[in-house]
């Protein structure tokens, strides 16, 4: 998408024409990376805590050398333009075409259609490539007027991140001729990371409305020892623990949003209000979070945090409807469901170390309220039965009889061994159990069968510039029985290089 080039390069010159302040608008923050589930979140270094209304500005970017050469952001009167760029190339013994619209824009993680090795064009590796402004003004004392709009895309097409897009453009093709596709909250609008408003105090918390981050994919950035990477990190990529079962709900485009901190403890909450004619992948949900800090544990800080969720009728698109050997042309289908879930997170920090853990207990159940025909987060029109129509369907008894448990664990951890270089590393894994009609079963027979699924990875990363570094990664995955049902190959290794340029 042009414009998006385009609004780049008029706001940079207006704002060094102008000359900007160098102050955060949001806080003391590290911008992180996201997933199709997931995005670019703006947390604090330790925890993912509310915004301060108190921002002292720094040094002023005055010339375009000062922009590139230094950490200065483009801040105008306390508005702030900022964006990530991250591109790079990978090697994959199981992979996909390179597609434009989908969010990671390479299938990083294990799917139905990996099936050819090869050397792609790689964006958003570690960050999801974006480009947003925000904005912390004080309007009384102690108490601020704050707002985010930010939108994802990819830094080689230029389009909008639009993953149920993607999953949309290959309905009909047969799997071993599909691109990359993947299911996600990104759906191709200018919003599509996050647009709020709200009011924030030191004291008195945060409280923002609109376009905004579920509570667990905040949980995922803080706690995710690869930052919630698509490339090296499957929380990062499939959007599965930070959307309570399902992607498209790691992001509410109609909720409202309240944080704390109280001493060493912080609370939140999160309610979605509206449906899905409010550009929403549910009808209704809810979550509330519990954590604190505990220091001087062995000479470090011990971060812990508890996040209870439920999603009423939940949307999951994906490809449906033949299994191998054909590879025949696969119908675009929406299952809805009912999702709830318990995350418990950990995190030690001593010094140069962090390490890592966290866990999540998701159940599927039948929705609350069936649908025969809806229009998804992308403009879709989905319809029950429908195949011969549109190529569309809606399945609302994918839960009949037993409902799924889908189980999460990982393990990680990060090293600087300076102000340049870090150590990334992680272990994840996936369980789930026989759900659904029929006798339990522990093959690749039926998607419903139990099933396992692992990846290892490892990552380096070098910051040679305030404002520029460079990676390299590796991911190693298998997926086995019910969870490998219609793969045309259970594992792969991915090799991914890059370089990224933050402002």
């Amino acid at each position: 998408m042009k414009p998006i080039a385009v609004l780049l390069g008029v706001a940079v010159s207006l704002l060094l024409a102008r000359g900007v302040s160098a102050a955060d608008p949001l806080g003391q923050t590290a911008t992180v990376q996201a997933a199709p589930g997931a995005g670019t979140a703006l947390l604090p270094a330790a925890e993912p805590t509310p915004p301060t209304a108190a921002v002292t500005a720094p040094a002023t970017c005055s010339s375009v050398e000062d922009f590139f050469a230094t950490d200065c952001p483009l801040t105008w009167y306390g508005v702030t333009l900022y964006g990530a760029i991250d591109m790079g190339g990978t090697w994959q013994t199981h992979g996909t075409p390179f597609n434009g619209v989908s969010p990671p824009g390479d299938e990083y993680l294990l799917s139905k259609n990996s099936n050819r090795s090869g050397i792609h064009r790689a964006p958003n590796q570690l960050t999801q490539s974006n480009i947003g402004i925000k904005g912390n003004e004080e309007f009384l004392p102690g108490w601020a007027f704050v707002f985010d709009l930010e939108a994802g895309f990819d830094p080689y097409s230029l389009k909008f991140a639009n993953g149920p897009g993607s999953i949309a453009q290959n309905a009909g093709v047969s799997l071993d001729r599909q691109t990359s596709n993947t299911d996600s909250s990104r759906a191709g609008q200018f919003y599509n990371s996050v647009g709020y408003l709200g009011v924030s105090s030191p004291t008195y918390g945060t409280l923002t409305l609109f376009r905004q981050n579920s509570l667990t994919l905040d949980g995922v950035f803080a706690y995710d020892p690869l930052n919630a990477s698509y490339a090296f990190s499957p929380l990062g990529y499939q959007g599965t623990t930070c959307g309570v079962g399902d992607t498209e709900d790691c992001r509410f485009t109609t909720a409202l949003k309240y944080r704390v901190n109280l001493g060493p403890l912080r609370a939140a909450a999160l309610w979605q209000f509206g449906g899905y004619g409010l550009n929403n992948a549910s009808d209704g949900a809810y979550q509330v979070q519990a954590g604190g800090d505990i220091p001087n544990v062995a000479g470090g800080t011990v971060s812990l945090d508890g996040i209870y969720s439920y999603v009423k009728d939940a949307v999951a698109i994906s490809l449906a409807g033949n299994t191998l050997p054909a590879m025949l042309p696969q119908v675009l289908t929406a299952t809805i469901s009912d999702d709830t879930s318990w995350m418990a997170l950990a995190r030690y920090t001593n010094g140069p170390i962090k390490l890592f853990g966290g866990y999540e207990w998701i159940q599927f159940g039948n929705p609350s309220d069936p649908k025969t025909s809806f229009t998804d987060i992308a403009g879709n029109s989905l319809c029950i039965g429908c195949a011969a129509i549109n190529n569309t369907n809606i399945n609302n008894t994918a839960f009949a009889a037993h409902n799924k448990i889908l189980q999460v664990f990982w393990l990680g951890a990060n090293y600087a061994f300076n102000d340049e270089w870090k150590v990334m590393a992680g272990y994840y894994e996936y369980l789930q159990n026989s759900f659904g009609s029929g006798a339990p079963c522990g093959d690749a027979t039926k998607a419903t069968c139990s099933g396992m699924y692992n990846a290892v990875s490892l990552a380096v990363d070098y910051q040679f510039a305030p404002k520029f570094d460079t990676y390299a990664g590796v991911m190693y995955q298998t997926v086995d029985a019910g969870l490998a049902n219609g793969f045309l190959h259970r594992n792969t290794l991915d090799l991914g290089i890059g370089l990224r340029f933050r402002f």
